[in-house]
């Protein structure tokens, strides 16, 4: 006796709320910490320096533009969370964890190899290398769990740069994420209008 299986359709599942958030403000945000903050850092941290800065002025700026970015970063998150279902809630506090774990994370490395192989002064091209390869592994987790290509696209660009980055000294480290990590930023910027009107 041969038994015909009934095929039903498979649901086509939605796409998550997190993917609709417009990510535009957030990512020109990021775009001017990149450029500003790490741009002044390049400009400033060589043997004989194009600006003599002190060095909390770099810092500022990338803290400025990334304490920004990640206010409007949460701000379209929560409007964008409206109406997820639970299985979406938990993806996103998941991938939003990770922000502390990857960070502790880091902290643990570079103190670590800093410590061990008594040079302190690789903290300056590992926190800022280190720090963009971070984000970059975050976004690409966002980007999957969101089904957001375009996240995970930028994700892909910033793990690869900050890592290749470090064949570089000092001032070519904080050059590269300034020029390539900001152009990043603003060519996602660009691509997110089109992103949310498909």
């Amino acid at each position: 006796m041969n038994a015909t299986a009934l095929t039903m359709p498979v649901p086509a599942t939605a796409v998550p709320a997190a993917n609709k958030a417009d990510n535009r403000s957030a990512y020109i945000s990021f775009a001017a910490a990149f450029i500003l903050g790490h741009g002044s850092a390049a400009l400033s941290k060589d043997a004989d320096p194009v600006l003599s800065l002190p060095a909390w002025a770099p810092l500022t700026l990338l803290g400025a533009g990334i304490v920004t970015g990640l206010v409007l970063t949460m701000r379209a998150g929560a409007r964008a969370k409206r109406g997820a279902d639970q299985s979406e809630l938990l993806a996103e506090k998941l991938v939003g964890t990770s922000w502390a774990t990857g960070f502790i994370a880091l902290a643990l490395a570079i103190t670590g190899v800093s410590t061990a192989f008594d040079l302190p002064e690789l903290q300056d091209v590992l926190w800022p290398a280190g720090s963009a390869l971070v984000v970059g592994l975050i976004n690409l987790a966002e980007g999957a769990v969101r089904r957001n290509t375009l996240h995970y696209g930028l994700g892909t660009w910033l793990a690869l740069i900050a890592s290749a980055s470090l064949f570089l000294d000092t001032p070519g480290v904080y050059s590269v994420l300034a020029i390539a990590g900001g152009a990043g930023y603003v060519v996602a910027a660009i691509l997110e209008r089109r992103r949310l009107a498909a």
